[in-house]
């Protein structure tokens, strides 16, 4: 994953992000689709797994594209989903900023580890 400039960041640019994480069905679609990552996984595949229904996993896809943290791609009829790395980086980046920037008790070995 590619480092985003974390001072670029803002906490209200990444609050939609947040809120689509905050449902516990789209949080499962992401962990699936990053336990495949960078490979793409069929819409059917992920209901199959995730034991969704195709409209709700239909409405739940469509809001973590919205945020920027799906992409999805047409192969034939079949439609696959796939995280958006620069995004996630940007989140961790967003985390991990006052982490190592501002934390007294977080070492400078550490710091320099996580930013």
């Amino acid at each position: 994953m590619k480092r985003a400039a974390a001072h670029t960041i803002s906490a209200e640019s990444l609050a939609p992000v947040f809120a689509a994480l905050g449902q516990g069905a789209r949080l499962e679609v992401m962990r699936l689709l990053l336990a495949a990552y960078p490979d793409a996984v069929a819409a059917g595949e992920i209901q199959e797994k995730l034991g969704i229904p195709a409209s709700t996993l239909s409405h739940h896809l469509h809001r973590l594209r919205e945020v920027g943290l799906v992409v999805s791609v047409r192969e034939s009829q079949w439609i696959r989903y796939a995280a958006r790395d620069d995004t996630l980086q940007a989140l961790l980046d967003f985390l991990y900023a006052e982490c190592c920037s501002r934390n007294a008790v977080v070492d400078s070995d550490l710091a320099g580890r996580c930013c």
